[in-house]
């Protein structure tokens, strides 16, 4: 009997089952990052539950995932917490690294050959796009070729619209991009960048009388507009975007991993809510936009729920900083809403109401639902967790201030994951602070970015338990709201957390 057929048959089929189970193993995970602008930790109704606005698909993010009760964002303002974001690296140890972009600012805070998140994830295979504000900076040049690295109106008005920028999204990782410069309804060029181009340049000065007209309406430059720029449906067509990219990778390409950077206009002033959201919070504009950021939040969702990629996507949710002045004060006169509690201080500010931020993450059959978490993180640590995920050795030279998140998220982590924290308020490396378990040193006078001594913050100055004091220690395990300056009480404290400051600072690294 010949024997041969028959074992080549059932070799055949051990092949094709082999390749069938090769194909059936679960593939890298998708990512979806959605960073909102200035939304702050008592902004989410999870997070404060006096939340004068609701926010159910946050809830129900949280409740599907994990919520961190302790992250914070790198910076207290956006262009350095984009930057620490995207690089793993804290801003200040960049040149220029505590700059906040206007207009066409640039160059990129990021320098060239430096290993990058969407860089990262491209070489692990991922398509990878970013849609919304960029506001890392970038380069445009003139009609000679001339770069323009200048954020005011004129250097608006002497681009040459028919050059590649440079420096840009798609220089740094992302496969796609579409957004804008800078803050998409506050600085001086109002257009859409598609990919490394502005295909529909502005034409005329922005007609500020067609906004509205509220409390939270003021913060915008009267730039130039270009004709498809739609002032107050900037969030519904990045939505439309991202919806688009979904489509069609799944489309296109199914079996490929994505990486989705989704940053949203909202809910930076001008709160300019979309014309479905308007009046349907019970918290005026700004809670309009609010309510319409978790709907987006929602929308997403939504949309990889319809394409079959939600048990596969790793989902982000947080915020490049603490909440604005307009918001905070006139939310808390108005409507009882405090977008900075229960925390001290807001946008700008060294005290954690400038960083401390929502962040929550689902990943269903890695991460518990409904779980919470104290550990002490960072957004810098988005790039060594996503790293660890997805098997990428990083660097000596890359993500210096990133830490694996990995074993907090499945649940395993026993000890803190972070030996301490950094961050940056508005004058960036002149106001740096350091936590380290409960302590919190500020090596700086007073906020590092507001002024409390006068204007619509004088009625929340507190008054200084240690005016003499060259800096700032408070144990937020005994005084969350830092009214207390332990400065002189406990110098060798101070002392430590300063040279531990220090140390950080010249070797150029947090993490080992």
């Amino acid at each position: 009997m010949n024997l041969l057929p028959r074992i080549l048959l059932l070799v055949g089929l051990a092949c094709a089952g082999g390749f069938a189970l090769a194909r059936a193993e679960p593939s890298k995970p998708n990512v979806l990052l959605i960073l909102a602008d200035d939304l702050g930790y008592g902004d989410v109704r999870c997070y404060n539950n006096a939340s004068k606005v609701p926010t159910p698909n946050l809830d129900r993010l949280a409740g599907e995932g994990m919520r961190f009760t302790d992250a914070h964002s790198p910076a207290t303002v956006c262009t350095p917490s984009r930057y620490s974001l995207m690089t793993g690296r804290m801003a200040f140890r960049a040149p220029n690294g505590g700059m906040v972009f206007t207009g066409v600012g640039g160059p990129s805070l990021i320098e060239p050959g430096r290993l990058t998140l969407p860089a990262m994830l491209k070489q692990q295979g991922y398509a990878t796009a970013a849609i919304g504000k960029w506001h890392v900076g970038l380069t445009v040049c003139d009609t000679e070729g001339r770069p323009i690295h200048n954020g005011s109106l004129e250097a608006v008005k002497r681009i040459d619209y028919s050059r590649r920028i440079e420096g840009g999204p798609l220089d740094h990782g992302f496969d796609r991009f579409f957004g804008t410069a800078c803050c998409p309804t506050t600085d001086w060029l109002y257009a859409f960048i598609d990919g490394d181009r502005i295909p529909v340049p502005p034409v005329k000065p922005l007609d500020r009388s067609t906004l509205p007209k509220h409390p939270y309406a003021n913060d915008c430059r009267e730039g130039l507009i270009a004709p498809d720029f739609p002032m107050e449906e900037v969030d519904m067509v990045f939505l439309e975007k991202s919806r688009k990219f979904l489509a069609q990778h799944v489309r296109e390409t199914p079996d490929r991993p994505f990486f989705l950077y989704h940053a949203t206009q909202a809910v930076h002033l001008p709160s300019f809510a979309g014309k479905d959201f308007r009046g349907k919070s019970p918290a005026g504009p700004h809670g309009d936009f609010i309510h319409q950021f978790d709907w987006i939040v929602g929308e997403l969702m939504r949309e990889l729920e319809k394409h079959g990629l939600a048990e596969n996507t790793i989902v982000l949710v947080s915020s490049d900083n603490g909440p604005e002045i307009a918001a905070v004060v006139h939310m808390r006169a108005d409507h009882d809403h405090d977008g900075a509690r229960p925390w001290r201080g807001i946008k700008r500010d060294s005290w954690e109401g400038g960083h401390r931020v929502p962040l929550i993450v689902r990943w269903p059959g890695r991460i518990k639902s409904g779980t919470t978490s104290d550990q002490l993180v960072c957004l810098t640590d988005v790039m060594a967790t996503l790293a660890s995920i997805t098997g990428f050795a990083l660097p000596r030279d890359a993500a210096e201030d990133s830490f694996d998140l990995l074993p907090v998220l499945e649940g395993k982590a026993t000890t803190p994951v972070r030996p301490y924290l950094l961050t940056q308020a508005f004058a960036g490396a002149k106001t740096l602070s350091i936590r380290r378990g409960d302590w919190k040193y500020l090596d700086h006078r007073g906020s590092g970015g507001n002024r409390y001594d006068a204007g619509e913050l004088k009625p929340f100055a507190l008054t200084e338990s240690d005016p003499e004091a060259p800096g700032q220690l408070y144990d937020l395990a005994n005084d969350p709201g830092e009214t207390t300056n332990r400065f002189s009480e406990n110098p060798e404290i101070a002392k430590e957390l300063r040279d531990l400051l220090e140390q950080s600072r010249n070797s150029g690294r947090s993490r080992p």
